[in-house]
């Protein structure tokens, strides 16, 4: 039933033709017989080698407006060979929802991409980005909806449910009215009327349904109510019929209406137009917010953003209503922004025009306090699947509500789907970089780690190439944060983060250091890379200048938890060989006792050996001459890694 959806109605009657012919195939299209249509232009289109672009483009729209997705993105697949980056943005949309209903998402993604950098528009392909992240990251995370077929449903199409009272009321073709003979020749249905069933509060399930209000049914279409909290005044969309005659405009087509009025005794009194229906587009899809106080609803009225856009109206006391007002360009797109249903400061809404899991999906957006919304996010699945989703309603205590869906599984055209929906885990995001401690230029694939206090893991990530990352964890918690890279030290901060669900903790940045800018290399040897270590004469105590180097040390044995070290201290050639070897030696463990007293195990220090002067590195032995700089480089302690 997709065109209904898209409120672009016309209803006509069945044209038969003995034999097919192009002409007589597009009399049907035009005459929107679309069953009828896409069985003559399959037949056709076996005989005809290079049909024309609107040949094709009629056949593929014969298929797609009757939600045959595979036949329709066959000869969309044609007529993209034939014009390529010459379709139209309507076109190209309808291309790539078809490759999604089929499943075939990676195609679809890279004519997406193709056809936003023919645009070139960078705001839109920013757009597509985030939704495709968002979308992308829903498929990896576990969904607080559960969903459920109805024994309510028919072959035919049931969808729109709206509750009213305690009951609710939807829409169905079911064959059950008197009219039942008549069918819309765009998919050879009956017509939709609106019915009101009895609703099981514990499961949702639904029974005992009937025509709802019956003297408000006509032999066309009436569809997709909502009533306001008293249940006593209802709007509801219709044909717009004059003295029982479908009333047409200049393209022979018969737009739709909202229609307002009283329940009185099952019955609809005072029925009156709204005052933005006209002749020459379609109205439809009202709903009303929980006060009563604005009115939302679709239109394909002059002066949108694509096919049918969404609009709302403020609602006086007295009942006067305000001029509408477009939702804007976050909101609505080039295709078809239909269905929508306020609660709680949250607009849900249905569109094929953003970039979903094909044709119609269920979006939501927050109502802001400066009058806007934000910017729209997927349900995802199993609220939305690859064909349309849609009519999405939840009660008020968000918990259980229903959809609508012409998925695969159902029973007919489109179905009404029951759902529950779980309370929200409430996360936050820690946010931030990790850098080189030495050139400051930002690291990619470094590992973030969130740990809790009981060093569980609370959730893993990577820095991408510019050096950034985001990590999502629990509202509520103290959260160790670790970053590692092979050959680089780890960092650690801690952060708390608060109960605000969705917030965003940023600016948590890290600093590894590279192991190679840390040793030294000679001959095979690694060194921590540290100056002389100082000693006040004839003393081995620690100084202040020997702790500055001694940091480096300790540096690197706290980031690199695996290294294992042997200290060895020298003197120079000056003084007695037994005094050099004695000082030599207490001074090399009264380094490993500072090294112990940072908190460095001490099995990770192998040993610590003073060796005097026996180990002199240039000629300055006893009895030659040396400047002071040359005695320098002997007088050294070295940290030899002896394991990493």
């Amino acid at each position: 039933m997709k065109k209904i959806y898209f409120l672009s109605l016309v209803l006509s009657f069945t044209v038969c033709f003995a034999q097919t012919n192009l002409k007589k195939a597009d009399a049907l299209f035009k005459n929107y017989s679309y069953a009828d249509a896409s069985k003559a232009y399959e037949e056709i289109l076996q005989n005809v080698k290079n049909p024309s672009a609107q040949t094709l483009k009629n056949a593929a729209d014969s298929y797609y407006f009757i939600s045959d997705s595979r036949n329709a993105l066959k000869w969309y697949g044609k007529l993209y060979e034939a014009q390529g980056n010459n379709l139209t943005d309507i076109y190209y949309l309808r291309y790539i929802q078809s490759m999604k209903a089929v499943m075939d998402y990676d195609e679809a993604n890279r004519i997406t991409k193709e056809y936003l950098d023919k645009k070139g528009d960078k705001n839109e392909i920013n757009k597509y980005l985030a939704q495709k992240k968002q979308t992308d990251s829903l498929s990896k995370s576990k969904s607080l909806y559960e969903i459920k077929d109805m024994d309510i449903n028919t072959g035919k199409s049931d969808f729109g449910a709206t509750f009213f009272q305690d009951k609710v009321v939807f829409t169905s073709a079911r064959d059950t009215t008197k009219f039942s003979e008549k069918l819309y020749t765009w998919n050879n249905q009956p017509f939709l009327n609106l019915y009101v069933a009895e609703r099981n509060a514990a499961d949702g399930s639904l029974f005992n349904e009937t025509v709802f209000l019956p003297n408000v049914m006509t032999k066309y279409h009436e569809a997709t109510a909502t009533f306001d909290s008293t249940g006593k005044t209802i709007y509801y969309s219709t044909n717009i019929v004059k003295n029982n005659k479908l009333v047409v405009d200049e393209t022979k087509t018969n737009n739709f209406q909202i229609i307002k009025g009283s329940i009185v005794d099952n019955k609809l009194e005072n029925p009156q137009k709204v005052f933005f229906n006209s002749d020459d587009y379609s109205v439809g899809h009202p709903s009303l917010s929980e006060d009563g106080q604005w009115l939302f609803f679709a239109s394909d009225m002059p002066g949108g953003y694509g096919e049918t856009d969404l609009y709302v109206v403020k609602i006086a006391a007295d009942g006067t209503m305000s001029s509408p007002k477009n939702l804007g360009p976050k909101i609505n797109t080039i295709g078809n922004d239909l269905f929508p249903f306020f609660s709680k400061d949250v607009l849900y809404f249905s569109s094929d025009g953003h970039y979903g899991l094909g044709d119609l999906d269920v979006y939501e957006s927050k109502f802001l306090s400066d009058g806007s919304f934000s910017n729209p996010r997927n349900l995802g699945a199993p609220i939305n699947s690859n064909k349309d989703d849609f009519a999405f309603i939840i009660d008020r205590t968000g918990h259980f509500g229903y959809m609508s869906s012409n998925r695969e599984g159902g029973k007919g055209d489109d179905d009404i789907y029951s759902f529950t929906k779980g309370d929200p885990v409430c996360n936050q995001t820690i946010s931030g970089m990790a850098i080189d401690h030495k050139s400051k230029l930002p690291l990619t694939d470094v590992v973030i780690m969130g740990y809790n206090s009981f060093s569980d893991v609370l959730g893993e990530t990577k820095t991408n190439y510019e050096g950034k990352y985001a990590l999502i964890v629990p509202c509520g918690k103290i959260v160790k944060m670790m970053a590692a890279k092979p050959n680089y030290s780890s960092d650690e901060k801690t952060v708390e983060t608060t109960l605000e669900n969705g917030g965003e903790i940023p600016n948590i940045n890290f600093e590894l250091s590279n192991y190679d800018d840390l040793v030294v290399k000679k001959k095979g040897v690694e060194k921590v890379d540290v100056k002389p270590i100082y000693f006040d004469y004839d003393k081995y105590d620690i100084t202040p200048l020997a702790i500055e180097e001694l940091a480096k040390v300790v540096f690197i044995m706290q980031k690199f938890p695996n290294i294992r070290i042997k200290i060895e201290s020298h003197t120079d050639s000056r003084g007695k060989d037994i005094y050099n070897l004695k000082l030599s030696d207490n001074r090399a463990k009264s380094t490993r006792d500072y090294l112990i007293s940072q908190n460095i195990d001490a099995s990770r220090i192998e040993s610590a050996i003073g060796y005097g002067e026996s180990r002199l590195i240039n000629k300055c032995k006893n009895g030659v001459k040396c400047t002071e700089e040359e005695h320098l480089l002997n007088r050294r302690s070295d940290f030899i890694i002896i394991q990493k």
